[in-house]
């Protein structure tokens, strides 16, 4: 089955290489240098040398990353400084609404007291009211034409102003004065 003769063509064969180790071994060496002498001879026909390529891709790719990051950290900077004026913006509106709260506050309180001191006064308009309306009851006929006689006389005498000297005069148009302390101008002349 197994050809005896095929079985020692192979041990001479390998009986002769292992004979010459030399030979062998300059054998390899030649492979070696004709293919590294072909690598050399590639790389100076097309112009590029893959390691150098590569560094400086590298390089490139770090000098851009370096850049990228620098970019957003004064991006981020920018950003704060942004948020930080936002926020102080705000602290000042919220100032100014304080500000006009308390104002409200205090218009409000001065609102409230006018109106009480109006429901003061109008209460004591209506006691003088009640109070005359009393008196003129009370008083005869001829004492309510001799009060409004004297009445009549005094308006004619400190109340009339002249308009281009601002003193009092006798003779100008008379102003008439109610008993409740209302001012009538008087239409006709005075007699």
């Amino acid at each position: 089955m197994i050809d005896p003769a095929s079985d020692d063509t192979r041990k001479d064969v390998i009986a002769r290489i292992g004979s010459q180790p030399i030979a062998l071994a300059a054998g390899v060496l030649v492979v070696l240098l004709v293919g590294a002498a072909s690598a050399a001879l590639w790389r100076a026909t097309t112009g590029s040398y893959p390691e150098t390529d590569r560094a400086i891709a590298a390089r490139q790719i770090r000098a851009r990353a370096t850049e990228v990051s620098e970019q957003l950290a004064e991006k981020t900077k920018a950003m704060a400084v942004t948020q930080q004026e936002q926020v102080d913006q705000l602290q000042a509106l919220q100032e100014q609404m304080l500000g006009v709260k308390r104002l409200l506050a205090a218009q409000q309180g001065e609102a409230k007291q006018l109106s009480d001191q109006v429901g003061t006064l109008t209460g004591a308009i209506d006691n003088l009211r009640q109070s005359f309306a009393s008196a003129q009851s009370s008083d005869t006929p001829a004492a309510v034409t001799a009060r409004h006689a004297s009445v009549r006389r005094k308006a004619r005498t400190t109340v009339i102003r002249t308009p281009a000297i601002g003193a009092t005069t006798i003779g100008a148009t008379p102003i008439r004065t109610t008993a409740t302390g209302h001012v009538r101008r008087r239409t006709r002349s005075p007699s």
